[in-house]
């Protein structure tokens, strides 16, 4: 796999020690969200000592050197991950396989997103899920040298001579797919953009919200089998909301988007084995609008309306946040 940039560890090394003298991305997040804690998905993808990302030159300048370093501080994606299955087809979060039903409630992960009905959203509720640490390795970039790097389809030959991608690899098809999808239309009543640095995440977030915000993630204890997992509590985090994607990229690129006619919740939930996991729940309100034909209508055996409501866990990595 090519995502290895030997002229960008250097020029990344630059970066950081310039960094150091500015306002670090933890720091700004400080700054303008002071009584916002920062989720897990977000904390562990810091370049900074405290999340791994320790620089050292000697290693990083060699190919595959001291991964445990590199991917941090260059974002690296090793081979491991590049041939991983979520790799190629999506965020394949909520199990494995196409089609799986769930016996004890209307339910259902397809293409990566577990349905489910908002009726079933409620304590005591058993859904049989297959949850998974989330393992991008790919940190954010420090804004100044993210917003220094092109990022088009125009630019993309320029893009992949940047990060030594040879074209028509694996590589370069989830680069340019990332692009793509970041350049195409917005939904209908619906605004997306695509944060390529921490500080862009906040600046889009707030400009929709506010600086009022809550920011809440899927957090997995541990990796864990299909098993049956049981609601323990449900808490209503609002209606107004932005959710932020981890996009497949050589560094943390967001997919971001507000949402509307839809309500969040934060979701408790413990497993057969024991293992417990917090997840974020999105819950949209009205389908009417939706394509008669969207899988979620296939799996769940309904049809869209203003009162079908079709819910869905935030896949790992993503982002909720919540004015």
């Amino acid at each position: 796999m090519e995502f290895i940039l030997f002229r960008f560890f250097a020029l990344l090394s630059v970066a950081f020690i310039v960094s150091n003298a500015a306002v670090s991305s933890e720091d700004y997040w400080k700054s303008v969200l002071p009584n916002t804690p920062m989720p897990k998905s977000i904390s562990e993808l810091l370049p900074s000592p405290a999340a791994g990302g320790v620089i050292d030159k000697v290693s990083c300048d060699k190919p595959y050197g001291d991964k445990k370093y590199c991917a941090f501080a260059a974002g690296v994606i090793t081979d491991r991950y590049a041939q991983n299955a979520d790799y190629g087809s999506g965020n394949t979060d909520y199990g494995s396989g196409n089609k799986r039903y769930d016996s004890s409630a209307s339910s259902s992960k397809i293409d990566g997103v577990f349905y489910f009905l908002q009726k079933d959203l409620q304590q005591g509720t058993n859904m049989n899920i297959h949850f998974t640490k989330f393992t991008t390795p790919t940190p954010f970039m420090p804004r100044n040298l993210a917003d220094s790097i092109p990022f088009s389809s125009k630019k993309l030959p320029e893009i992949l001579i940047k990060f030594s991608v040879k074209q028509n690899t694996l590589a370069s098809k989830i680069m340019k797919r990332t692009v793509d999808e970041c350049e195409a239309p917005a939904n209908k009543g619906e605004e997306k953009y695509c944060a390529t640095s921490l500080e862009n995440m906040i600046d889009f977030t707030t400009s929709k919200l506010g600086k009022k915000v809550s920011a809440v993630s899927t957090d997995v204890e541990k990796e864990s089998k299909l098993q049956k997992y049981t609601i323990l509590g449900i808490k209503k985090l609002g209606e107004k909301t932005v959710v932020c994607h981890k996009e497949n990229y050589a560094y943390a690129v967001f997919y971001c988007h507000n949402l509307n006619n839809v309500e969040a919740f934060a979701v408790s939930l413990v497993g057969n084995d024991g293992s417990k996991t917090r997840a974020a729940v999105i819950c949209h309100l009205n389908t009417s609008s939706w394509n008669p034909k969207h899988i979620a209508f296939q799996v769940l055996h309904v049809k869209p309306g203003s009162s079908v409501s079709v819910c869905h866990f935030l896949e790992r990595g993503s982002v909720l946040w919540v004015s």
